[in-house]
């Protein structure tokens, strides 16, 4: 066999071809659990290659694949390709671009919102080799504190509206009453913003109770979250109100109603459906303020009627003091009366015990003279 200066150029190009095909090959590997990301935080999702070899000059793609199109960076010929991205993720996603020697193609991302949960998968080209690994994002975010707001009265009871925004993955919104027992209420409306967060809200009508006491709960089970509202709810606000409160009422709605209107009709006019929602979480507002202040006017009602109670009996403990005093008094009167009475006797005793002793001087006198007179003679002269 021969072994000519061509044959040895043949097989040095065919060792050099199969050395350079070897050296191209590699691993992306990554976290096999998934990522669980709070809103509004920055995560990293990891991505590596295996044998740790440069990616300079590679291309690495990221792809959201709960989207058609769903490029979320691409790094190519040593630079960052700004085009054909998915819009929500402008601005929030960075490679490791120091890092990318050594093969850490991970990505960062910014500001995690509702919508950034799914799969990404991490795609490493290097031609002709190209490899890939895919990762779960989980997206959590605890929502607002439910607002309880107070409809009115509805045919069979009082309605009430239970709301909540700001959650992720979508709650669960349950109405109890004050045992914890689950009460029957109307389809829930869920809605979902840009940033992919849950609103959830529900209306409920209930009936008059033992505490009338109300709790509105939402829960998300996977993130092991709940938020809740208690409302209590004045007897007096299951009956009607008087007249003249219904009067004010009515016009008070009517106005809210009327500047509602013209609010909707300026919004719809420019087209602004975020200035809806503020209008209407304002009526609502206000309407809640207008049922607190009817409450508010029943209660000082009550603790008028309460206040006229307690002045009727001090008026009555008063009155009968006062009957007491009289009597005594008039007791007291009889007695000085008595008193006089038996002053005047004696002084008239006086009088006549003082006309009697009067002429004793003069009788003792006579008296006397008379027995000088019976006196006997003793014999007895005065010298002469």
């Amino acid at each position: 066999m021969e072994t000519g200066p061509d044959s040895l150029f043949v097989t040095l190009l065919l060792l050099l071809h199969s050395s350079h095909s070897e050296s191209e090959k590699f691993e992306v590997i990554g976290p096999t659990d998934p990522i669980v990301a709070v809103a509004g935080d920055d995560i990293i999702l990891p991505c590596y290659l295996k044998p740790n070899i440069s990616a300079e000059d590679m291309t690495v793609d990221w792809l959201n694949l709960d989207f058609k199109d769903g490029r979320v960076f691409r790094y190519q010929n040593h630079r960052i390709i700004r085009e054909d991205h998915i819009p929500s993720y402008i601005g929030r996603t960075a490679l490791f671009e120091e890092e990318l020697w050594r093969g850490n193609t991970s990505l960062k991302l910014t500001r995690v919102q509702g919508t950034d949960e799914g799969f990404y998968t991490c795609v490493i080209q290097s031609k002709p080799w190209n490899c890939n690994f895919t990762i779960q994002v989980l997206v959590e975010a605890v929502g607002s504190k439910p607002v309880v707001s107070i409809e009115g009265h509805r045919k069979g009871g009082m309605g009430l509206l239970c709301e909540s925004e700001g959650w992720h993955p979508q709650p669960e919104l349950l109405w109890l009453d004050s045992k914890g027992v689950n009460l029957s209420a109307g389809p829930p409306e869920i809605h979902r913003d840009l940033k992919g967060f849950y609103k959830v809200k529900q209306h409920v009508i209930v009936q008059e109770t033992n505490t009338n006491r109300f709790t509105c709960r939402v829960q998300q089970s996977r993130i092991n979250e709940k938020m809740e509202t208690e409302v209590h709810l004045p007897s007096e606000l299951f009956y009607r109100t008087p007249w003249r409160i219904t009067s004010i009422v009515k016009c008070c709605l009517g106005a809210i109603a009327v500047i509602g209107l013209a609010l909707a009709i300026y919004c719809i006019c420019i087209k602004k459906g975020v200035i809806i929602d503020q209008l209407k979480l304002q009526q609502v507002d206000f309407k809640n303020k207008l049922v607190n202040l009817i409450v508010k006017l029943m209660n000082l009602k009550k603790e008028l009627v309460n206040l006229k109670k307690d002045l009727d009996k001090v008026e009555k403990d008063l009155t009968s003091q006062l009957e007491d005093l009289t009597k005594k008094l008039d007791d007291l009167t009889e007695q000085l009366k008595d008193l006089t009475r038996k002053l005047v006797y004696l002084k008239k005793q006086l009088d006549d015990l003082t006309e009697q002793l009067i002429p004793l001087p003069e009788e003792l006198e006579v008296l006397s003279v008379e027995m000088l007179d019976v006196t006997p003679d003793q014999g007895c002269s005065s010298p002469i």
